[in-house]
């Protein structure tokens, strides 16, 4: 069992590594290119291993932190992925039963996260950082759940949503990658800097592109038309 443990684990620091310095590639590669594509599916597939090997982890350890904070960051990259095959939601490009199970798995964690967090709140510094966690991921699924059900009209929906749950897993990555080396700082700043820079950084990034989007359709809307027609077309590859 302990051998069996042991390779669980390497794979999961592996998986984990590979996507900590894979996903800078695509954020930095122009979107909807080549490269873009190729750095995200490596990164959504290692998250992928991470989410799976963590659950035996989980098992073997009693660590329902590690579970559901899994849960929390594979749910992130999911649905950031998934969401490129719904940029057409009234044109009948929606959810599937799978974007809604995942979506009710991801809040349940996330919940599970918020109770676990109050329950240690009083006797390890964990619960802060448990239900922080928790409540962006309510937040996200509950969201995304909110856009299944009620498809929006902006047809830019789709890339916001992208652009928030990718950053956000790669979010969750670092926090993981600083929790197990950056030793020296306290325990839940340890956890928690990334998210605090991260979601600041993203609230501006797509202010950013919102504001780009605007002045240009003002200025030049048949080009930025046919630019979001090149985007849309290029992104969408199968996994």
């Amino acid at each position: 069992m302990l051998t069996a443990f042991l390779i669980v684990r390497i794979l999961h620091i592996l998986a984990g590594m590979l996507a900590f310095f894979v996903a800078p590639g695509a954020l930095l590669t122009r979107k909807g290119a080549c490269w873009h594509r190729r750095w995200g599916k490596i990164y959504f597939w290692s998250m992928a291993v991470v989410a799976l090997t963590a659950l035996p982890m989980a098992i073997y350890r009693s660590n329902p932190f590690l579970l559901m904070v899994a849960i929390f960051s594979f749910y992130l990259a999911f649905s950031g992925y998934r969401i490129l095959y719904h940029k057409k939601p009234l044109a009948g490009a929606g959810p599937v039963r799978l974007d809604w199970l995942a979506a009710g798995l991801g809040l349940l964690g996330s919940v599970g996260l918020i109770c676990w967090g109050l329950v240690k709140l009083q006797t390890a510094s964990f619960g802060v950082v448990a239900i922080v966690l928790g409540i962006l991921g309510v937040i996200v699924s509950s969201r995304d759940m909110l856009r299944f059900a009620y498809p929006p009209t902006d047809k830019r929906t789709w890339l916001y949503g992208h652009m928030g749950n990718m950053l956000g897993a790669y979010i969750a990555t670092v926090s993981a990658f600083s929790a197990v080396n950056l030793t020296f700082l306290p325990p839940v700043l340890r956890w928690l800097w990334p998210s605090l820079i991260g979601v600041l950084g993203l609230i501006a990034w797509i202010a950013i592109y919102k504001h780009k989007f605007a002045v240009g359709s003002r200025r030049e809307p048949q080009k930025v038309e046919a630019q979001g027609r090149e985007f849309v077309d290029s992104s969408t590859e199968p996994i």
